[in-house]
């Protein structure tokens, strides 16, 4: 039951995070002893800030409230985005982690194959992987079709500019970047 829930809560927030430029990523309903939780996660090309956040909360919890899907039991609804161990599963997800880096496992011609790397670019169902050694930069292409496994990684490795442009990142990106390891 929880399923068609689920799938039900999805089709009354989705036109909403539509609209305000989000992808439906995920819907949760947790039940913990006594409560529900509803936990929706959304993403969009160039994240988003906790006060977007927020207001997009307040936007899904009227669209709820409203159409009367959660019946009238209270729950506790979580609006969140993905975090660093989720699997890159799409090409926006590749496309939005965009110089970030990446453990990926794919299989080449029955072998199996394990790769980490800065995401670069993405054409044609093909991502390029930065690969940084001793200075020295080197690209591996995956076929986004031939991979297992791919989560973003905690790197506390600061990247080099000349890295971050290999993955395609411009001047201003990477200057965006480094405001936000510099606190």
């Amino acid at each position: 039951m929880s399923g068609d829930k689920t799938e039900l809560i999805g089709t009354v927030v989705e036109p909403v995070l539509t609209d305000a430029g989000y992808d439906l990523e995920e819907v949760a309903l947790l039940t913990p002893p006594g409560r529900r939780d509803v936990r929706i996660v959304v993403d969009r090309d160039g994240g988003a800030s906790l006060d977007a956040i927020a207001e997009l909360s307040r936007a899904v919890d009227e669209a709820l409230e409203a159409s009367g899907v959660m019946g009238e039991q209270p729950y506790d609804l979580e609006l969140t985005t993905p975090g660093v161990g989720r699997p890159l599963t799409a090409e926006r997800h590749w496309r939005r982690s965009t110089g970030r880096t990446v453990k990926v496992a794919y299989t080449v011609d029955g072998v199996d194959k394990d790769v980490v790397g800065r995401i670069g670019p993405i054409a044609e169902g093909v991502v390029t992987l930065v690969k940084a050694d001793k200075g020295r930069l080197s690209t591996v292409d995956v076929v986004l079709d031939t991979v297992t496994r791919a989560v973003v990684d905690v790197d506390f490795r600061r990247p080099d500019e000349a890295e971050l442009r290999a993955c395609g990142l411009d001047d201003a990106e990477i200057a965006r970047r480094r405001e936000r390891t510099d606190d």
